[in-house]
């Protein structure tokens, strides 16, 4: 350990302090240190936290799934834009496909294809099978990954873990496909290597490829998306507790979309579970929720623990919707670990 002697005149020296302003001014890095050092190294896998998956592909994202949020699939399907059965398809012959090329493809230089380039191979095939077009597909898939991100950065419990390369257990996406130059060929028949259409850095072009978003980007919006719900509703138990509806006349009239989220609304249903059945993204059924409990009209359902007498029936139209849970399986919440868990998020972001 080294000393240093100081005197009247030379004071000591000051100790390193973190640059607060320009951290602000980079605006992230804060939600998982990571995913920034993942972000800082360009490395390729998968991310898996508590409630979610990132993948990476040099450092930026190019996929993300999560347990609570709708796929692309779903929120294409939900209005009619995609036939249910066209993605089944498109989905199963990238599978196929994929699979035969693992039996064909042995030898140096074959990969495994992960779950999430099976998903983007079977867009592709739609777009140029003409079923979807491009800005279709890329808005849905921009939206479910913005989506799925957001949660799957949200603060956890456990560590995350990084599983470097390009496989994952994504069931049925498992399969492998030959890496080697002109060994992959796209629907026309054109390899889609180094010679092909993808660029020398290897980011493909062309109708229907994913663009990749910058770390820096996502956890930009993650923090967005964050302030808006605090600021509409601080309580974040209703994100995750089933919903009930408060049988009180409303302030001011409710939208016809929110009205929309209330019908779904029953003591056993949550967030994720309205935003599948409407097909919206369950960030903006989450907006629309808080605003609602801020209006007075929904609320978490009551914790009730064994042995609790079991709450009256909620009124409303007999026969809407399933029946209410009310089995008081439901385990409680503690408010302490939910403030130790914001606490270390507040100090991991300074």
């Amino acid at each position: 350990m080294t000393t240093v002697k100081t005197t009247a005149a030379t004071p000591p020296p000051r100790l390193p302090v973190r640059d607060k302003a320009a951290a602000l001014g980079r605006g992230w890095g804060g939600l998982s240190p990571m995913l920034t050092r993942l972000a800082a190294e360009r490395a390729t896998g998968v991310l898996v936290r508590e409630r979610g998956a990132l993948h990476l592909a040099d450092g930026k994202v190019v996929h993300a799934e999560s347990p609570a949020a709708p796929g692309a699939h779903d929120l294409l399907a939900a209005h009619g834009t995609l036939d249910a059965d066209a993605w089944a398809r498109a989905l199963a012959e990238s599978a196929a496909h994929a699979e035969g090329a693992e039996r064909t493809g042995a030898g140096t230089g074959t990969r495994r294809r992960t779950g999430a380039e099976v998903v983007h191979h079977a867009g592709r095939r739609l777009v140029e099978d003409g079923l979807l077009t491009p800005g279709a597909l890329e808005l849905c898939r921009l939206t479910a990954l913005y989506d799925a991100a957001y949660f799957a950065l949200a603060p956890s419990s456990a560590p995350g873990r990084f599983r470097y390369g390009s496989e994952d257990d994504l069931g049925s996406g498992r399969a492998a496909v030959p890496d080697t130059p002109g060994a992959r060929a796209d629907a026309s028949g054109s390899p889609a290597g180094p010679a092909g259409p993808a660029s020398r850095a290897g980011t493909p072009t062309g109708p229907g490829i994913p663009h990749p978003i910058p770390v820096a980007d996502l956890e930009r919006e993650t923090l967005r998306r964050r302030d808006l719900l605090h600021r509409i509703w601080p309580d974040a138990l209703v994100d995750e507790a089933p919903l009930t509806r408060e049988y009180r006349p409303a302030p001011t009239p409710i939208p016809a979309r929110r009205q929309a989220v209330l019908a779904l609304v029953n003591g056993v249903r949550t967030a994720s579970d309205i935003a599948r059945e409407l097909g919206r993204p369950a960030f903006h059924t989450l907006v629309d929720i808080r605003r609602l409990v801020a209006a007075g009209a929904v609320s978490a359902r009551p914790v009730t623990l064994p042995g609790d007498p079991l709450p009256a029936p909620l009124p409303g139209p007999a026969g809407t919707g399933p029946p209410m849970d009310l089995t008081g399986t439901t385990a409680p919440v503690d408010p302490h670990i939910t403030l130790l868990k914001r606490l270390r998020d507040a100090l991991e972001a300074l």
